[in-house]
């Protein structure tokens, strides 16, 4: 009897183990058959600044098939690539050298979006985009960082459940920093509802290995947001909020030169 038992948990257990495998070798699979993009545009200025922050990589969400939130015929993919255009251009002006993840009303897949930062050497990475809420008072600005983040060696996604215990992630601080600089100005610029920055495990900035966030910059589901988004005005304070967090993230990344990285796998 008791040797009929561990024989038989020994049978579970293998069935188990082939089944983790087959799992992730289906998992290995579909990240190979997602389309990889184009190599992102690089946009028309010539970066004035050194170092590991020269570089901006710019992600309007969405795109193409994928609308992302509607309202009343307003498709936020139009939002986030009207916010990312206008974004390109102020940070240009203040030196950045600049590429987006998509320059048109195309679709990228998220491991795309990660792979076009993780393709360079050095660069930040903001995710442009605007929320729905269950509840239509649900309003305001926020800003997310990854909870973890993939590093350098890293081959597979860091949020694939099965895989987290043997992930390697690095410290995401100089992600935090971003994102705490990008909010503040985002509330500074548009007097909007302040909701605060926020560690969320979204695959966009997850699995990208330099400083990266994802900025929510309004509720369709409001009528005092959406109002608001509608006009170019406010979509131009939002673009030079978000610059106006770039550059002081910069100003504060190039004072801790030589002795930080930023971008690195440790503070770092």
């Amino acid at each position: 009897m008791l040797s009929r038992g561990g024989t038989g948990a020994r049978s579970i257990q293998k069935t188990l183990a082939w089944a983790g495998l087959f799992t992730m070798a289906v998992s290995l699979i579909w990240l190979e058959l997602l389309p990889i993009p184009q190599r992102s545009r690089l946009t028309s200025a010539i970066s004035t600044t050194h170092g590991p922050v020269a570089l901006v990589i710019i992600d309007p969400g969405h795109g193409g098939q994928d609308s992302g939130a509607m309202r009343n015929g307003i498709l936020e993919k139009d939002l986030t690539l009207d916010v990312a255009r206008r974004v390109v251009r102020l940070a240009q002006a203040k030196g950045f050298t600049t590429k987006m993840t998509r320059s048109g009303d195309e679709w990228i897949s998220l491991a795309g979006r990660a792979a076009a930062a993780n393709r360079e050497h050095d660069c930040i990475f903001v995710s442009i985009h605007f929320d729905e809420g269950a509840r239509a008072a649900a309003t305001g600005v926020q800003t997310f960082y990854p909870v973890r983040q993939a590093t350098q060696t890293m081959s597979l996604p860091s949020w694939l459940p099965f895989l987290e215990r043997v992930a390697t992630t690095s410290d995401n601080f100089e992600s935090q920093s971003l994102a705490a600089f990008i909010q503040e100005s985002l509330v500074a610029g548009t007097q909007a509802f302040n909701r605060g920055t926020r560690a969320e495990q979204f695959y966009v900035v997850a699995n990208v290995r330099h400083p990266a966030v994802l900025v929510e910059g309004g509720f369709l589901s409001n009528n005092d947001d959406l109002v608001k988004l509608i006009t170019e005005e406010y979509r131009q304070q939002l673009a030079a909020a978000i610059t106006e967090g770039l550059v002081r993230y910069r100003e504060i990344a190039n004072q801790r030169q030589p002795t930080l990285a930023v971008g690195g796998a440790t503070p770092e």
